[in-house]
């Protein structure tokens, strides 16, 4: 008889371990700033390494220069976004938590990249409203990871700091399938759901959604790109 296969979450971890040994495989200075987040007592809902070789990925398939990402956390998917940029390249990257700033500013001067990041600090609305009033824009590649009610308004913002070929990214958009469920209360069902019809009545944008399955458990991510 073949060996008897571990249960669903611990294969998809274990393959997990098994591409991203191959094709992201562990490095210094991210698996510092991952310990740097635990030890500061962040929430452990950094993307996994294949997810932010995936984010590195789209930046250089982008060719981005500008990059804008709402939520910062701790930065370890700044990290990786930086990472793709070219020498002159720039990250804004917009975060409400003092701590979580003060954490992710150290991991990107350890990781050597501070220089390329641009960390706002405040209420990601407030600072979109910013960036937009001073002609940020446009950014080559906006990455949506922050809180989930407030999703819809996000991309409204990403829309505005886009240019055609701008590529937007929202994480988090499955929730273990609880997406589906129309009737929820659940606030970050409701702004998922919303930010997802919006996407979709949306001419100037072509999306789809990937359902994931990894170390992370199962969700997804939406991929937009915007035509004019």
């Amino acid at each position: 008889m073949p060996p008897k296969r571990p249960g669903a979450e611990a294969l998809w971890t274990a393959v997990d371990g098994y591409f991203g040994d191959l094709l992201a495989p562990r490095d210094e200075r991210l698996d510092a700033a991952l310990l740097a987040n635990r030890q500061a007592g962040l929430p452990a809902i950094d993307v996994s390494r294949l997810q932010g070789k995936f984010l590195f990925l789209l930046a250089r398939i982008a060719q981005a220069r500008r990059i804008l990402e709402i939520g910062t956390l701790g930065g370890y998917s700044t990290i990786w976004l930086a990472r793709a940029l070219p020498p002159e390249g720039r990250i804004i990257t917009l975060e409400r938590a003092p701590h979580h700033a003060e954490v992710a500013c150290a991991n990107l001067s350890r990781a050597g990249l501070l220089d390329r990041v641009d960390l706002r600090l405040g209420r990601a609305l407030d600072s979109l409203s910013e960036l937009h009033a001073s002609n940020a824009g446009p950014f080559d590649l906006i990455f949506i990871d922050a809180d989930k009610p407030s999703n819809p308004e996000y991309l409204t913002w990403a829309l505005k700091l886009s240019r055609p070929g701008t590529v937007i990214v929202v994480d988090n958009v499955v929730r273990q399938g609880e997406v589906l469920d129309a009737g929820s209360s659940d606030a970050d069902i409701i702004g998922t759901r919303s930010m997802a019809e919006l996407m979709a009545a949306e001419p100037r944008l072509s999306a789809t959604v990937l359902q994931t399955v990894g170390a992370k458990g199962y969700d997804g991510v939406a991929l937009a790109v915007v035509l004019n």
